[in-house]
């Protein structure tokens, strides 16, 4: 059994071993047997083949490395690799495929090869129109991208250590510049985006080095967009496609309960300025997939700028004046499994969790950064797969948050720390000014999480173990235009919108388990199901229940919602709790050391019709299959509220 034989202590046996487990993994994998196929199996259930150990448990948990054998190999050169910062995409005037049309494109094919891969051409990938496309300014109102999902190869080590350990990596990649891996597409409301996803990912589903599937569907994670281009679980195409996703970037409540729209600095803007967006990312959301695939590297940056109201715009001098251009840094956190090759590895079989012995920031493995003396935005985000992180600074400076999931806070609050749960997001401001050149300080995650389980709560000690990024202090003061952290900690940003729109419905959804999978209110994910139809333009309550010893980070797409209650009280909401959100930490360690076994929020659905998911954001659940779908209807739908 491989539970037995992982425990023995001669090094080269166990290093055989945890390899034969490995390649048999990934055979599987690559003979392209599903996890619901495996489920049908009995693989899952304790019936031949690796599961002759039995029960949720069967594997060794390989993933989880820190506890139970695979160790990846070490990093024994930290701190020689830049960080890498993510690179903005590149705006086009005109795509040289088809123009782009509310509906399907006249022409069919693109008849245009980008010489990467053995495609002739790519074809469009479905028929579904654009919704109020015309209303919101056609082809002509939008900035144009094209990007590629494609497989690249990748160090994630350093490369003075390690020069050959290249990964072969799923990632995005913009077609007009060279912009690879993390990537940023700056955006800003009033100025729709376009962005023509072609999927470049190997033609024969077999080829994807023991995970994943090439098959995509781009979530723009927590954007207001129609469901056509939400890039929702079942919206997922063929490789040799493409589709134009249309983000309207336009505020919540534009078609509903704020059509006269609102004013803010002196500047009009359509919809609710208080529902004013900034950070958001993107990332892959094919059911059954979504671990799989986002672990492999489909991951990047969407930053949304507010300069049509003179709020965050992008430039230090004008509107709230934060940190911008070199100084506003994306910082993407995930984690990793390695062979003894350099290649990921991705456990199918690990149904909890993958909690990898690698943390990554911007994909590199302990990079460093040389930063100027003056203040910084930086714009965290866990990307998981399962991971909840602390992140602190090693010399016990505090965080000056001016932004929770992807939103302006009310006001900035003044933090030690900043705990996230996988999707989650938080925009922090620190200022260097105050230290010497060649000051050195670590980004630290000190929060324990042994297991996918989730996190323990404990904050550790801070030591070398929990460095993740370090910061050189470098050369004399520097221009800065910034605000002042005394204004910044004071002035009003976004407050939270007044809930005038009453609750018409209130639902709840239990987030368990059954049988070695996950489920939402005792049911697997069934993508032909729909679970609840709310009505547009009203508002209703949901309540979100886990128990068991688990964390959820919970995730509502379509609109923001605002917390109600923690286990049926207002006052156990936390400070991270006020503000909207679209990630909601349920169960244990959801905040500290304490368990939430019930939250309970206010959410709208306004503006759009049609299907989005409500489901678990530690992606390894998510896909075992702990979602649902709802659909908005008209009011006069005669599933309206049901």
């Amino acid at each position: 059994m491989y539970k037995k034989i992982i425990k023995v202590t001669n090094f080269s046996q166990r290093e055989e071993t945890i390899a034969r487990y490995m390649q048999e993994v990934n055979d599987i994998q690559k003979a392209g047997i599903t996890r619901r196929e495996l489920f049908k199996m009995g693989l899952t259930a304790g019936v031949g083949g690796l599961t002759a150990i039995g029960g949720r448990n069967f594997l060794p948990n390989l993933a989880e490395a820190a506890d139970t054998g695979l160790i990846s190999p070490p990093c024994n050169k930290p701190w020689t690799e830049p960080l890498p910062i993510p690179k903005s995409c590149q705006s086009v005037g005109f795509y040289t495929g088809p123009t782009p049309e509310e509906g399907q494109c006249g022409e069919k094919q693109t008849l245009w090869n980008p010489g990467a891969n053995a495609f002739d051409d790519f074809e469009e990938a479905r028929d579904e129109n654009h919704q109020r496309w015309i209303e919101l300014g056609g082809l002509d109102a939008c900035t144009k991208y094209e990007l590629m999902a494609r497989e690249i190869d990748w160090n994630f080590y350093s490369t003075e250590e390690y020069p050959s350990f290249n990964s072969k990596v799923w990632t995005y990649v913009d077609m007009n510049s060279d912009a690879v891996g993390v990537l940023r597409i700056n955006a800003h409301y009033g100025a729709p985006v376009l962005m023509r996803m072609y999927n470049g990912l190997p033609k024969d589903s077999k080829d994807n080095q023991g995970f994943g599937i090439n098959q995509c569907t781009p979530h723009l994670h927590n954007a207001h967009n129609p469901p056509e281009s939400d890039g929702g679980p079942t919206r997922f195409y063929d490789s040799g496609k493409w589709w134009d996703y249309w983000y309207p970037n336009v505020r919540a409540g534009f078609a509903s309960t704020h059509k006269n729209g609102t004013w803010y600095n002196g500047s009009w803007c359509p919809g609710d300025w208080q529902e004013t967006q900034s950070t958001l990312w993107f990332h892959d959301h094919r059911f059954d997939f979504t671990a799989a695939n986002v672990y492999k590297g489909m991951a990047s940056f969407y930053t949304l700028f507010s300069n049509d109201i003179n709020l965050d715009t992008g430039d230090e001098t004008t509107g709230l004046r934060l940190p911008s251009g070199e100084y506003d840094v994306p910082l993407l956190f995930t984690d990793k499994v390695f062979d003894q090759s350099g290649q990921m590895f991705f456990d199918t079989f690990n149904l909890e969790g993958i909690v990898g012995d690698q943390q990554t920031v911007n994909f590199k493995i302990k990079p460093v950064m040389d930063v100027k003396r003056r203040k910084y935005r930086f714009r965290f985000l866990d990307a998981g797969p399962s991971r909840f992180i602390e992140l602190f600074l090693s010399n016990g400076a505090k965080f000056t948050r001016i932004a929770n999931c992807g939103n302006l806070l009310p006001t900035a609050q003044v933090v030690s720390s900043v705990r996230l749960g996988v999707a989650e997001r938080a925009d922090v401001i620190v200022d260097f000014s105050q230290y010497a050149p060649g000051t050195v300080i670590y980004l630290e995650n000190r929060l324990e999480q042994l297991t996918g389980k989730g996190t323990t709560g404990k904050i550790l000690p801070s030591s070398s173990k929990t460095q993740l990024l370090k910061f050189i202090v470098s050369g004399d003061p520097v221009a800065d235009d910034s605000v002042s952290l005394s204004t910044l900690q004071t002035q009003v940003m976004v407050p939270m919108p007044a809930r005038t729109n009453p609750i018409k419905v209130q639902r709840r959804f239990k987030f368990d388990s059954s049988n070695g999978a996950w489920t939402v209110n005792g049911q697997l994910f069934d993508p032909s199901k729909i679970s609840a139809y709310p009505a547009e333009g009203s508002a209703e309550q949901w309540t979100l229940e886990s128990g068991g010893g688990w964390s959820h980070p919970v995730h509502t797409h379509h609109e923001e919602f605002q917390l109600l209650t923690r286990n049926g009280k207002a006052e156990n909401l936390a400070i991270d709790d006020k503000s909207r959100k679209d990630v909601v930490r349920i169960g244990d360690g959801a905040v500290g050391t304490s368990g939430t076994g019930s939250v309970s929020y206010y959410m709208q659905y306004r503006d759009w019709y049609g299907d989005y998911p409500l489901h678990c954001h530690n992606v390894v659940h998510e896909d075992h299959a702990m979602m649902i779908r709802f659909r908005i209807v008209p009011p006069d739908d005669s599933k309206a509220g049901k």
